[in-house]
């Protein structure tokens, strides 16, 4: 008896079995990797990465760059690095998809992501193809770069949490209210360690792009993944990509096999919103009935399919944004633009007054149309950190396609279900069009690879010292992000490929004289709180602390996927073993670890001496964790391995 989740692990699995079973919820297990994907923002260090460790050919069944993040060219530095992305991908056998051809992760569902296959991406929204039933996990560039060589991902057996769906959302309800319902109950640790399962007779009423929203943006529970079985909804979804030879059925043997279970009523559920500046601190909209609003836009990794624009045309269609509003649409991949510009929906959306953007993430990474100053910003993205947006001390807030539609139109705050009867969103055949999407060549040994000044070496790796005495460069508190620590923007996403230039930014927006106190101290510590690391995958907020110096960070606790970045780039990861000692450290105190790597080594709690005494940490890493961050990172251990 299996669920689906195991069933998958199980086909997968390379490493950790017991007894031909998977272990223990936590124990650590290495699984195949079928599907990889990058995004231009992570995937410029990927491809480095994977240069680096000198593999020919890319050995997984499919691996596929994506452009999407760095769209915007006000100078060479982005378009350099997609003609660095186009020949690399050219030369070790990537599908590259071109600027303009979407959103990775709506790309991906629409013509590759598969049931039951396993899928790695450099990218923290990658569970997005969970919807599908692909067991999908985000992960840092330099587990994707292995996985794309032939290596296994390592990871702990997760938790696996059945959601129980029971009835039918109501008009001007939508699948953005189910997960913002769940982040409501469980807020942005809850799904630490765990895999949510999602199941029951509400299931068949959500379509694929849907239930695509709710694993997408379960992301935000901290949860390793999300999946939905692969049932008949499934199958035509892929019968209508013309990829119906890849269904195959998907479903738990039996739900008993759920230990841990969350019910939810779809009829029960109501439009929810997501306040500043969290996704977990959710409430109902009806509670901010009649608060002004500024800006409204519809689109990002988690709304932007054929569905949610056209639910956007239908509420505008004869009427005009209201004249407060700044209102703007982006399509998640060229195929839906091509479809509600060939229904007429693009047409009623130009007509009410939308801006309509590239299909790209754009304003969800902070690229573009910002909100204005102190603005109030209404967004259907996946996340609403202080700052994202673009502006300091705007405040965003997440809802669904029916509610930005409604707000578009009267100006603030309102339960869409007001608006009266649902409008009926019109059907449309699929435009499948993968003219945009470019093979390799079987043999790309002859292909020159593209690199613009703005692509630089990576960081030298170096095993862990013996000892470490270090000042404390900063101390911050909980949840924070790596928004915090290596923000994203116009200004700064065009230097993932340079690591020197981009750690200026290191911890900008929290502190901006990081960078030049960590490099006068020669580097040093950082100190945070609960849940430290949270949010997007992207392991610069790894390599360049790691270029400025910084040896260990300690927190109370962790997010799974900045954790892993830290270790495979060298920095400790150490975790108080009395929380309440974080209150003895302070910024600008020297920290001694007199024994760190013989501590580490012998699997011993690691003494720190401070000012104000003996502090105790721990780090939770697995045997070969350990390993990697005793030589130095992944780089230097898998060359030294061999493999």
């Amino acid at each position: 008896m299996a669920t689906i989740t195991e069933k998958i692990l199980r086909e997968h699995l390379v490493e950790g079995a017991v007894d031909g079973k998977l272990p223990q919820a936590g124990s650590e297990i290495a699984i195949k990797i079928d599907q990889t994907l990058t995004q231009d923002a992570t995937g410029t260090m990927a491809y480095l990465e994977f240069e680096a460790i000198g593999v020919p050919r890319v050995k997984t069944e499919l691996s596929v760059s994506y452009v999407d993040h760095n769209t915007l060219q006000t100078d060479f530095m982005n378009a350099d690095d997609h003609d660095y992305l186009r020949s690399v991908a050219a030369k070790y056998g990537i599908l590259f998809s071109r600027p303009g051809n979407g959103i990775c992760h709506q790309v991906h569902l629409e013509r590759f992501a598969r049931p039951g296959k396993t899928l790695l991406g450099s990218d923290s929204h990658t569970p997005t193809a969970g919807g599908i039933g692909s067991l999908a996990i985000g992960a840092g560039g330099l587990d994707v770069a292995l996985a794309m060589g032939g290596g296994a991902f390592h990871l702990n057996t997760p938790k696996i949490v059945g959601v129980k769906l029971s009835g039918e959302l109501k008009p001007w309800v939508s699948a953005k209210d189910v997960i913002l319902e769940l982040l409501k109950r469980l807020d942005v640790k809850g799904g630490v360690g765990k895999v949510f399962e999602y199941f029951g007779p509400g299931v068949r009423t959500l379509s694929v792009p849907e239930r695509a929203t709710i694993t997408n943006m379960g992301a935000e529970l901290g949860a390793t993944t999300s999946i939905f079985p692969s049932d008949n909804v499934t199958k035509k979804y892929l019968e209508s990509e013309g990829r119906a030879d890849q269904w195959v059925e998907l479903k738990p043997d039996s739900v008993s096999d759920y230990k841990e279970r969350i019910e939810i009523d779809l009829s029960t559920i109501e439009p929810m919103v997501a306040k500043p500046h969290s996704p977990g601190n959710v409430g109902k909209v009806s509670e901010l009935e009649g608060q002004k609003v500024n800006q409204v836009i519809v689109g990002s990794c988690t709304n932007s399919s054929y569905r949610d624009l056209m639910v956007a045309a239908a509420v505008l269609k004869g009427k005009t944004v209201h004249p407060d509003i700044s209102f703007a649409i982006l399509p998640g991949s060229r195929q839906v633009y091509k479809m509600i510009a060939d229904n007429g929906a693009l047409a009623d959306l130009i007509s009410a007054g939308a801006r309509i953007l590239e299909s790209a993430c754009g304003p969800c990474i902070g690229m573009g149309f910002a909100p204005c100053s102190k603005g109030v910003t209404v967004r259907t993205f996946n996340r609403n950190f202080e700052g994202r947006c673009g502006t300091a001390d705007a405040k965003a807030y997440l809802v669904s396609p029916e509610t930005a539609a409604a707000i578009a139109i009267t100006g603030a705050f309102i339960d869409p279900r007001k608006l009266g009867e649902f409008p009926k969103i019109r059907a449309a055949k699929t435009a499948v069009d993968d003219s945009m999407i470019i093979r390799p060549p079987e043999n790309g040994s002859g292909v020159e690879i593209i690199r613009g000044p703005n692509i630089k070496p990576l960081p030298e790796l170096k095993p862990l010292e013996a000892s470490l005495s270090k000042e404390v460069l900063l101390k911050v508190g909980d949840n924070i992000t790596t928004d915090h620590i290596m923000p994203a923007g116009a200004k700064i996403l065009p230097l993932r490929s340079n690591v020197p230039a981009i750690s200026e930014f290191v911890f900008s927006k929290v502190d901006a004289t990081f960078p030049k106190r960590a490099k006068e101290k020669g580097g040093g510590i950082v100190v945070g709180g609960e849940n430290y690391g949270q949010g997007s995958s992207r392991e610069h907020a790894a390599i360049a602390p790691l270029y400025l110096g910084v040896r260990a960070v300690i927190a109370k606790s962790w997010a799974r996927i900045h954790k892993d970045n830290l270790m495979n780039w060298g920095i400790v990861p150490l975790t108080f073993v009395n929380a309440a000692d974080y209150d003895k450290i302070a910024q600008g105190d020297v920290l001694e670890m007199p024994h760190l790597r013989e501590e580490l080594k012998a699997g011993k709690e690691v003494t720190i001496k401070t000012k104000n005494g003996q502090v105790m940490t721990k780090c939770e890493l697995t045997p070969r964790a350990m390993e990697i961050l005793l030589e130095g990172g992944l780089i230097p251990y898998t060359k030294n391995k061999g493999s």
